[in-house]
C-alpha cells in the first residue's frame, strides 16, 4: 500500500504515534526528549479543554457524550439478555485518562510474574516493572519501598468521605475481607479508600502529566482531529515495514512519512482495527470487506478480555448519599461552593471511593473480585441519579475465561468496528458471577451495616436462586 497524489504530504518525522490516550502522551514525553528525533502524535478528538474533563465528577458528562467519546457498543450479547451496552474509549487528548474513573491501580504482582513466565521475559516480573512505576509517580507521601515521589503522576487520597462507606468497610471485614493500607503494593486483597489521579481536587490526565509539560519542544508536533485512516507498509523479500501513515484532517487526506518507528497507542479497540484497515489481520476477515491482504496475521483483534460490572444497589436510611444533594438547588450550591473554594466535596469525587479485593471462592489462589463501592446509585451513566438515599455495590470478575473479539465492520475507517465481549460464555465466569452476588449480600447483611437498614433493588431480593441470580447477572 502506498500513498496516492490525492494525499498531501506532511512532514517526515523519526517517530508516528497513533493516539494521544495514556501510553501516547507518555510516548511522546519520553522520545521527544531526544532533540535530534522528530515525533508526530496524532489525535482523532479534539484538545482537551473542555471544563468537565477536569472537573472530576465531570466524567458524568463525559462518558457517553461524543465530544469526548468514542461512543462505541457492544454488539447484541447473549450473555446480556440480548442487549447492546456502551463501550466507552476516551477520544481527546488523554484518552481514557481524561474521562475515566482516574483510580490509580497497578495489578497484582502474580500477574506480572505470571507473565514473564509465559513471554519468557524476566523484564515483566513484579519486582522490575515496580521501579518503573515508582520512576513516573508522583505519590503525595514521596518516595518509599512502593512509591515514588519525584515523576509526573500526581498520586492523591481522595477528598470527602461518607459515613456509609467506613460502615461498608467494616461489614466486609466482618465477612472477611480485612482492611488494607494500599492497593499498589503487589497484593490487593482487602479493602480501601481507592487513591487517584489528582491534584488538589483536579483530574491529573495523561495529558496534563505527560503532554502538555512538553508542548514546546521544537521536535514535537501534536494534531488534534486528526483520524489516522491506514499505516503506510512496504513489503520487501518477504519483510514488512511501516513507512508511514494516511490520516484525515478538516476533510483532507494526508501522509506523514516515518523514517524510524510508527507507534499504535489506539488501545484494544482502535489499534486491531487499524491493522485491519491497513491489510493486517486475519485474511477472510479483509478480503470480505475488499482489503488487500498486505500481512497475514489472525490474531489481531482476537482474545479480547474484560469484566463485567455486576451492580447490586440498596436504599439506605438514616444517612446522606449524593443522590439527595443531587436533585436539590441548595446541594448543587453547596457542592459548587466547595469546590470552588475549597476544591473539595462531591464534585472532586471519582466514581468510586472506596475499593475491596477478595475471592469468590476458596479455592481461588488470588482475589479474583474488585469490588467498586459508590455513594449514589443510577440506571446507567448519562442518566440522572436516582431521588432516594442509595449505594451501589459493584463487583467483578478480574479473570474472565470468557473471550471475546474486535473486528472491522466495513473498510470505512470512520466507521465503528464491532466489539463483542462474550460475556458470561464459560461456565466458570457464570459461577463467580453468581456466587459475587451472594458475597456482595452477605456483606450487605452484616451487622456493621444494620443502622443504614440497607434494602436491595437491583437486582432484587425477591431472586434467590442460582438460576434467578445468573440471569439477573
Amino acid at each position: 500500500m502506498t500513498p496516492t497524489a490525492s494525499h498531501r504530504q506532511f512532514g517526515q518525522y523519526d517517530y508516528v504515534i497513533i493516539g494521544a490516550g495514556t501510553a501516547g502522551c507518555v510516548l511522546a514525553n519520553r522520545l521527544s526528549a531526544d532533540p535530534t528525533k522528530q515525533v508526530l502524535l496524532l489525535e482523532a478528538g479534539a484538545r482537551d479543554d473542555w471544563m468537565w474533563i477536569h472537573i472530576p465528577v465531570g466524567y458524568l458528562f463525559c462518558i457517553g457524550n461524543p465530544r469526548t467519546d468514542w461512543c462505541y457498543k457492544t454488539v447484541a450479547e447473549p450473555g446480556l439478555n440480548g442487549r447492546s451496552i456502551l463501550y466507552a474509549r476516551g477520544k481527546t487528548l488523554g484518552g481514557c485518562s481524561s474521562i475515566n474513573a482516574m483510580i490509580y491501580m497497578r495489578g497484582q504482582s502474580r500477574d506480572y510474574d505470571e507473565w514473564a513466565a509465559l513471554t519468557g521475559d524476566d523484564s515483566w516480573r513484579w519486582q522490575n516493572v515496580l521501579p518503573i512505576f515508582k520512576s513516573s509517580q508522583n505519590h503525595h507521601a514521596g518516595d518509599s519501598h512502593i512509591h515514588g515521589g519525584g515523576g509526573e503522576w500526581r498520586v492523591e487520597p481522595q477528598r470527602l468521605d461518607w459515613h456509609v462507606l467506613q460502615a461498608w468497610q467494616a461489614a466486609a471485614a466482618d465477612c472477611g475481607i480485612n482492611k488494607t493500607a494500599d492497593f499498589n503494593g503487589g497484593d490487593n486483597a482487602g479493602s480501601a479508600r481507592f487513591e487517584v489521579n489528582q491534584r488538589r481536587g483536579i483530574r491529573w490526565s495523561a495529558s496534563t502529566a505527560f503532554l502538555r509539560p512538553v508542548l514546546g519542544r521544537r521536535n514535537l508536533t501534536v494534531l488534534t482531529n486528526a483520524h489516522t485512516t491506514q499505516i503506510v507498509v512496504n513489503k520487501t523479500n518477504g519483510k514488512i515495514r511501516a513507512t508511514g501513515v494516511v490520516y484525515a484532517r478538516h476533510g483532507e487526506r494526508f501522509f506523514a512519512a516515518a523514517h524510524g518507528e510508527v507507534l499504535l497507542a489506539g488501545g484494544a479497540i482502535n489499534s486491531p482495527q487499524l491493522l485491519q484497515l491497513s491489510g493486517i489481520g486475519a485474511p477472510e476477515l479483509l478480503q470480505q470487506h475488499g482489503i488487500e491482504v498486505v500481512h497475514p496475521l489472525p490474531g489481531v483483534g482476537e482474545n479480547l478480555q474484560d469484566h463485567l460490572q455486576l451492580r447490586l444497589a440498596y436504599r439506605v436510611h438514616g444517612i446522606r448519599t449524593l443522590n439527595e444533594w443531587y436533585h436539590t438547588w441548595w446541594g448543587k450550591l453547596q457542592m459548587a461552593a466547595q469546590f470552588v473554594f475549597l476544591r473539595k466535596g462531591p464534585l472532586t469525587m471519582a466514581p468510586s471511593q472506596l475499593g475491596a479485593f477478595a475471592k469468590s471462592d476458596p479455592s481461588q489462589t488470588t482475589a479474583n473480585l474488585q469490588y467498586h463501592i459508590q455513594p449514589l446509585s443510577l440506571d446507567k451513566f448519562g442518566e440522572p441519579l436516582h431521588t432516594t438515599p442509595a449505594i451501589t455495590m459493584s463487583v467483578c470478575n478480574l479473570r474472565p475465561t470468557s473471550r471475546g473479539h474486535v473486528r472491522i465492520a466495513s473498510a470505512d475507517p470512520f466507521l465503528p468496528p464491532a466489539i463483542t465481549l462474550n460475556y458470561l460464555s464459560t461456565d466458570a465466569d457464570k459461577k463467580v458471577a453468581v456466587d459475587a452476588i451472594k458475597l456482595t449480600r452477605r456483606i450487605a447483611a452484616a451487622a456493621a451495616l444494620a443502622t443504614y437498614q440497607p434494602v436491595e433493588f437491583l437486582p432484587g431480593a425477591r431472586l434467590q436462586t442460582d438460576d434467578e441470580l445468573l440471569a439477573a447477572a
